[in-house]
């Protein structure tokens, strides 16, 4: 798939801002707070309708607007689409293919696939569980577009569950039972969807990352991704998954109760990231869990391009920064010209001559963008 045209219209620091792409490589160079980040932002939301940088919409919309607008045209092999994103201020977002308004958000998922690797990534390994879980879950997304009105009906489940809980937080629940039960219910049977669909995608992913962790690392060091979900697992069978959910409510009913608040759920899984059957988390160096992120990016391109049979874009907010040479050259020898490369930098210098020569350059200042000249 290959991004040919990008408008930007009120968008973050952008006023009306169009890029045509002419190259497999484009990179995206100025100074820091100039609208380079913002530009990434943009193709990601297309791609998966959210933000790793998890912000309102009306944060996206320019000071003093109402609305942003992200419009794209792009070619896959199936033909050309146009692709356009609509912000609101203060009000529901919309998007529209080809010109047509979309109503189910969810069709619109899966036309333009993107995996984005920034700084924050870093903060897989180091952070807590929920960035691990958000990892997951827009990676999903883009292989099971479905998957984002599963996650969906859960949180929404789950919010209807937690106020019921704080409602009726220490007091006698004789008559109240029953209410409970329904909520349980829901909460096991749409929670099971997100557990063995993460299951599933944690199955297909690890080998591929633990293949490019023994290329990276020289065979040094062997990376194990391990998912561990809230509820046990044993057999990742719908009935056998709502049981066991069941069964664990059960269990923490008088701690919910106490607490006011749902304990027993994928809200609360875990990825357990290991490197030679250490904590990578704890034990990892710098180094190590540069690697280990670096070997789950390129998973996550390998695992996207067999599922949707095109390779996906690649967005590298800043990250050659943090990035040892070796590493970089890794990363560098991976892409090629396989995968439509947009890479943001502070300055050409960690790319070599030949990279450079077959790269489209723009440079970004204060929301414009400039092409070399």
């Amino acid at each position: 798939m290959y991004l040919k045209t990008l408008n930007l219209r009120q968008f973050r620091n952008y006023q009306d801002q169009k890029v045509e792409f002419n190259a497999a490589k484009t990179i995206l160079v100025g100074n820091n707070a100039q609208g380079k980040s913002n530009l990434l932002e943009a193709v990601e939301l297309l791609a998966t309708l959210r933000s790793h940088r998890m912000t309102r919409d009306r944060d996206l919309v320019q000071e003093g607007e109402a609305i942003a607008q992200i419009n794209a045209t792009l070619e896959r092999q199936t033909g050309v689409s146009d692709l356009t994103l609509t912000l609101r201020r203060n009000g529901r977002r919309s998007v529209a293919l080809n010109g047509e308004s979309i109503r189910r958000q969810m069709d619109f998922l899966g036309v333009l696939n993107a995996v984005q690797f920034s700084s924050l990534d870093l903060e897989l390994v180091r952070g807590g569980p929920e960035g691990r879980r958000n990892w997951l879950d827009t990676l999903l997304i883009q292989l099971e577009p479905v998957y984002a009105h599963i996650l969906q009906q859960y949180n929404h489940v789950l919010r209807q569950r937690n106020a019921f809980l704080k409602k009726t937080q220490d007091s006698a629940l004789s008559n109240q039972d029953s209410e409970l039960a329904v909520w349980d219910a829901q909460l096991a049977t749409t929670g099971t969807r997100v557990i063995r669909r993460r299951d599933r995608a944690i199955q297909r992913l690890a080998p591929i990352a633990s293949a490019w962790h023994a290329s990276i690392s020289g065979s040094t060091e062997i990376l194990q991704i391990k998912y561990v979900p809230n509820i046990p697992l044993e057999d990742n069978q719908p009935e056998e998954v709502q049981q066991a959910f069941l069964a664990k409510i059960q269990q923490r009913a008088i701690a919910e109760m106490h607490q006011g608040t749902t304990l027993v759920g994928p809200h609360r899984d875990e990825v357990e990231l290991t490197i030679n059957q250490t904590p990578a988390r704890q034990y990892g160096s710098q180094g190590q869990q540069r690697t280990l992120v670096l070997a789950l990016k390129l998973a996550e391109l390998q695992l996207i391009e067999e599922v949707v049979k095109e390779p996906p874009l690649l967005l590298l907010d800043d990250v050659l920064a943090e990035l040892d040479l070796s590493r970089q050259n890794q990363l560098l020898d991976a892409i090629q010209d396989r995968f439509q490369t947009l890479i943001t930098t502070t300055h050409l210098g960690s790319f070599d001559s030949q990279w450079l020569k077959s790269s489209q350059i723009l440079f970004v200042k204060a929301g414009e963008i400039i092409p070399q000249v």
